[in-house]
């Protein structure tokens, strides 16, 4: 789509423009005094809206924390999604920023993927639908959402580099389809590009992408990079890449300048990148409206904000098993046993980028004992899940008494002379960020983090160190550990940039205080410095033990059973969909002793549960943000209906799934060998059945869901093609004594073709809510995408038109294929799951 330049365009020098197309910080782009135009800042979501600073690292701000990804795939609730979009736009607001780094909507192609908790769901349709509503709440305030990451970034394995292989037609219909839906349906303004490269070409300069992006969907906003995402100079600015972030230059700003003098890059399309860029800041109204970093927004309303993330975390909740046990009825019982590692330490959101400081988090162990009374409620740990040892925080101090370190920064590398400046970090990571902290920069300074641990258990502590640079912790007067005279090797931490984690252990007396000293010498230039340590107590070895006692002699026992940051991040996938530590073991001892065994699965990402036939209950509660707690006691007491359904298919085995033997690749490239059988479509078609199938979930009610009507049973393709529709109308009735939540899926069986295609896919959905006794009725909307199919063979084109060609009618043609649809007879399906049809309707396309 051509379209005339910003009028502003041209009242800027060549540098001037340049400028404006790298990051100015880490997290904003250059300011353009001769026109007025201030630095626009943007801040990382999905989970929230963190300001200005990287995950875990410095001291931040709170900030609201809304449900992960795949909790807000569950909830099959778009509306819900969109108001909880429009709480993380005000929030946006109020941390100085006018772009939102989301939402994910990459797919869940496998269930090891390690950021499939930021993610929606395995089903673009799904997926597009929920970002799209998300889009539209984040953008409602002013703000622009980035969708992202465009295209294939659906593993953490080799990430900045792999190239992903995926043929045009499942790209088509899987993994761009709910990128599509999200800039037509929604208008989003931002898209980042992916990492990796797509079938040999990085995605930020990849042309044929930015194609399909700006001609074929009409796309007007920006496209960014990752962050330090990789693409040349000439490649990015001939696809049509806007802005390279962060700072500093790395292929454009300075060096786009130069290729343009150079003659590499035609000023034309400088001017277009700058153009867009200052549309967006228009449409933004950064120049009158700016932000500023802790200003009250007049829309963000703590009490509302509260409410919509507790219901976000509610309506996520999936009930994958109940004999009758739930829900419980706290005055019928006389003790309950709380056991499992995350229940005193919840998860409520995912590892990495996504990660805020929440506003308030308290662990499901006070909400049930709030909600049960605490003299009924026994907590046990049970078993140990953390692969590392844990950051330290409360029960350091620094010097000036507040939480955490206090760090001297010297212009030297060898610590002499006077600091030249001092800053407070407000738990075990003494981390400074070059560029992001003032006065650090890339290299050539060293600091010394100063601080005490209270100890309050005697006994055997472990003491672990993971360094980010030549670092060497003193403990207590001695040495534990000498990076700087012999670095440590290569981790994961830190986005990959850290070292191993480095563990001794310490004997510590209760009623002590102990000295911590790191010190540490920036010698070469990194973006990150610095160390971080962890300390806890050894746990005993009866912590089985002691949860089975107590499961044995109470009511009910509630067994929180998950993963942690240390399984669940941004930077590596999972090896194995098992429970980390001892948790099976766990689960299998108390159902044992127990026959009111729940188990409460606080994971972002599918699990194995092999013990599922031997309890009386378990609730998918996902990461469900700082509403968790309150949530959960809502559904395990009946406050509210379970009305979650699985966004993403639980499979028995990993070897079941359908990138088991593409996943995570090889030799720096993965091939998406299943091709368009992703999720459900995969076990439809091989026959193998699920733990759990997409789409399902059980309720504490009962509900009648009646014959469709729709409103055409014989259709013309090519009016499909011009616009029509056809309506299909669903009569659910609450049958139950409860109020509760039923999800209408409609699923589009394809008639047999020319074209392999799968035996049913996900075009409809509508989530009600019923009293008891009462009617309500969903109303789904089918059009020509719901019925068709990307035909990437030689077919006579009309580019974007309609036209019958012998038995297929196709729209929205392009030089590599066009969408088709095949005369026949389809079938409509109304579910309640990929694998439970309650209903079917042929309808007649011809």
């Amino acid at each position: 789509m051509t379209r005339s330049l910003h009028p502003k365009t041209n009242e800027l020098t060549l540098d001037e423009k340049a400028s404006l197309t790298a990051g100015h910080t880490t997290w904003s782009t250059a300011p353009l005094a001769a026109i007025g135009v201030p630095s626009v800042h943007m801040t990382d979501g999905p989970a929230g809206a963190r300001g200005g600073v990287f995950p875990g690292i410095g001291n931040q701000t709170t900030s609201i924390c809304i449900p992960c990804g795949s909790a807000l795939g569950a909830t099959w609730n778009p509306e819900l999604v969109e108001q909880l979009g429009a709480v993380l736009g005000s929030e946006t607001r109020r941390k100085g920023s006018h772009l939102l780094l989301a939402p994910t909507v990459n797919l869940h192609r496998s269930p090891l993927g390690g950021r499939n908790f930021e993610c929606y769901s395995e089903d673009p349709f799904l997926s597009g639908k929920t970002a799209a509503a998300f889009v539209r709440g984040v953008q409602s305030k002013g703000v622009a959402a980035t969708v992202k990451h465009f295209v294939g970034n659906d593993q953490e394995y080799e990430r900045m580099t792999i190239d992903v292989v995926i043929d045009q037609r499942t790209l088509r219909e899987m993994y761009l389809l709910p990128f599509e839906i999200a800039v037509r349906e929604a208008n989003a303004l931002a898209i980042m590009t992916a990492y990796n490269r797509l079938n040999g070409t990085y995605c930020a300069e990849n042309e044929s992408l930015f194609e399909i992006l700006r001609t074929e969907w009409g796309f007007e906003g920006i496209v960014m990079t990752d962050w330090f995402g990789g693409a040349s100079t000439v490649g990015a600015a001939r696809a049509g890449l806007d802005l390279q972030m962060p700072a500093p230059d790395r292929f454009y700003g300075s060096r786009l300048a130069t290729a343009v003098r150079s003659g590499e890059v035609p000023e034309e399309q400088l001017d277009e990148i700058v153009s867009r860029m200052l549309t967006l800041f228009d449409e933004l109204d950064v120049q009158s409206a700016p932000v500023v970093e802790g200003i009250v927004v007049p829309e963000l309303d703590e009490s509302i904000h509260r409410a919509l993330t507790r219901a976000g975390a509610a309506e996520s909740m999936v009930l994958l098993a109940n004999t009758g046990a739930l829900p419980i009825n706290p005055s019928a019982i006389g003790s309950v046993a709380v056991l499992g590692p995350n229940a005193a330490t919840p998860r409520i959101m995912g590892g990495g980028s996504a990660e805020v400081l929440p506003r308030t988090m308290p662990s499901l162990l006070q909400a049930l004992q709030t909600g049960f009374g605490a003299e009924k409620v026994t907590f046990e740990k049970g078993c140990d899940i953390d692969l590392r040892v844990p950051i330290a925080s409360a029960r350091l101090r620094s010097e000036s008494g507040e939480a955490g370190f206090t760090i001297d920064v010297f212009d030297n590398t060898n610590w002499t002379g006077s600091p030249r400046l001092t800053m407070q970090r407000v738990d075990g990571r003494a981390i400074l960020l070059a560029g992001q902290d003032p006065g650090i920069g890339a290299s050539n300074f060293s600091f010394r983090a100063t601080s005490t641990y209270a100890c309050d258990v005697d006994g055997p502590h472990h003491f672990a160190v993971v360094e980010v640079g030549p670092s060497r912790v003193i403990f207590d007067g001695r040495v534990i550990f000498d990076g700087i005279t012999s670095a440590a090797p290569k981790g994961e931490a830190f986005f990959g940039m850290g070292s191993k984690e480095f563990v001794s252990v310490e004997s510590l007396e209760a009623g002590r205080t102990y000295d911590i000293v790191i010190e540490y010498q920036a010698l070469t230039p990194q973006f990150i410095h610095g160390a971080q340590i962890g300390i806890r107590p050894v746990p005993p070895i009866d912590l089985m033990d002691r949860a089975v006692t107590v499961a044995a002699r109470s009511d009910v026992a509630l067994v929180v059973v998950g993963t942690n940051n240390d399984w669940e991040s941004e930077g590596y996938d999972r090896t194995t969909i098992a429970l980390p530590g001892d948790q099976d073991e766990l689960v299998r001892r108390v159902a044992a002793v127990n026959k009111n065994t729940i188990v409460i699965v606080n994971t972002g990402a599918p699990v194995a549960m092999p013990w599922v036939d031997d309890v009386a209950g378990v609730i998918q509660i996902w990461f469900g943000g700082e509403g968790t707690a309150e949530a959960l006691t809502d559904v395990l007491t009946g406050v509210t209906d379970p009305s979650g359904r699985l966004p993403t298919s639980f499979p028995k085995r990993i070897e079941d799934t359908p990138a088991f033997d593409n996943f995570p690749g090889e030799n720096n490239q993965v091939r998406y060998g299943e091709g368009l059988f992703v999720g459900y479509r995969w076990y439809h078609r091989r026959s193998i059945a699920p733990a759990f199938p997409f789409g399902f979930g059980l309720s504490y009610t009962t509900f009648d869901m009646a014959e469709p009507s729709i409103s055409a049973h014989t259709v013309l393709a090519a009016e499909l093609a011009k616009g029509a529709n056809v309506t299909v109308t669903v009569p659910v009735k609450n049958t139950g004594s409860r109020r509760g939540a039923s999800v209408v899926q409609c699923y589009i069986a394809p008639p047999t073709g020319s074209l392999v295609r799968p035996q049913q896919e996900l075009k409809g959905f509508a989530k009600l809510w019923i009293e008891p006794g009462a009617t309500a009725e969903a109303s789904l909307t089918l059009d020509f995408r719901s019925f068709a199919c990307w035909d990437p063979g030689d077919v006579y084109r009309s580019p974007r038109q309609a036209t019958v060609t012998g038995e297929l009618v196709e729209a929205n043609v392009s030089d590599t294929g066009s969408w088709v649809v095949t005369p026949g007879t389809y079938v409509i399906r109304i579910a309640d799951s990929a694998d439970h049809t309650l209903h079917s309707v042929n309808i007649e396309i011809r």
